[in-house]
């Protein structure tokens, strides 16, 4: 799906990525710093610059250009697919194999979720998809056994909602729980931007015997208003090898196992 946004494919999507990440470093960036971060010429940021302004990722400025997310707020979900999408890949196939044959699975909404309700549509399993994205990648499976929770669909994101979704996860029993989150940080959480999204994971995680977190290394920069859970409720975290250091051995000091992909 990203390559059909961005024609020049799996280069292209590496490239934009990390724009986005220097823009998450750094109020304002200039063409001629992003062309030697990147190795490229300045006609190539400029072209990837208009392409990321057209999604909404940034603002163009004179001489280089400012991200367009406010502090604390959500960045879209057709920016973040470009956002450490080679690591998203990696980390999906990495959730994929953790999953037994069998297994009854929960898989969280955002970029992630879908990518990895996309690496199991091959498994023999049951699994329950909290959004569209999801049960998109799900729906055409011959192997996958679907259950699909109810609720509403969030705006803009296509995560899955409010009290109904609550319920449904509420009356089962999930071997596995592949948790995203908007934030990460050791000390004060895993958080989400949107309350409602944070008490459907609530709920996914009071049904589930497993819970692995899925978390690229830009997720430990930020943190969202609405808490999760403590790193003490999570069994594993899959994360890049961008993750800083000090925060994955502190993770680890509180009994979270740590994988990267």
């Amino acid at each position: 799906m990203i390559r059909a946004v961005y024609g020049g494919g799996v280069e292209t999507m590496h490239r934009q990525s990390k724009i986005l990440e220097l823009l998450t470093m750094s109020e304002r960036v200039g063409v001629a710093e992003f062309a030697r971060e990147l190795g490229v010429s300045e006609v190539t940021v400029r072209r990837d610059l208009t392409e990321l302004e057209t999604l909404g990722a940034l603002k163009r400025v004179h001489g280089g250009a400012m991200s367009a997310a406010k502090r604390g707020e959500e960045v879209p979900f057709n920016v973040r697919k470009v956002e450490s999408a080679a690591e998203k890949s990696a980390m999906a196939r990495l959730a994929g194999s953790m999953v037994r044959d069998g297994e009854l699975i929960a898989i969280d909404g955002g970029t992630t979720g879908a990518a990895i309700a996309a690496e199991v549509a091959h498994r023999r399993i049951t699994a329950m998809p909290l959004s569209v994205q999801g049960i998109e990648a799900l729906s055409g499976s011959l192997s996958v056994s679907l259950l699909l929770p109810g609720g509403a669909v969030r705006r803009g994101e296509g995560s899955i909602i409010g009290p109904l979704a609550e319920q449904a996860l509420a009356a089962l029993r999930f071997d596995t729980y592949f948790l995203t989150c908007c934030g990460l940080n050791p000390k004060t959480g895993l958080t989400a931007h949107d309350l409602q999204d944070a008490a459907v994971k609530r709920a996914a995680l009071a049904s589930s015997a497993r819970i692995i977190v899925v978390a690229d290394g830009t997720k430990f920069a930020r943190t969202a208003m609405a808490l999760i859970c403590m790193p003490e409720a999570v069994d594993l975290l899959i994360t890049d090898i961008s993750a800083p250091p000090d925060a994955v051995s502190t993770l680890r000091s509180a009994g979270v196992r740590v994988e990267f992909a």
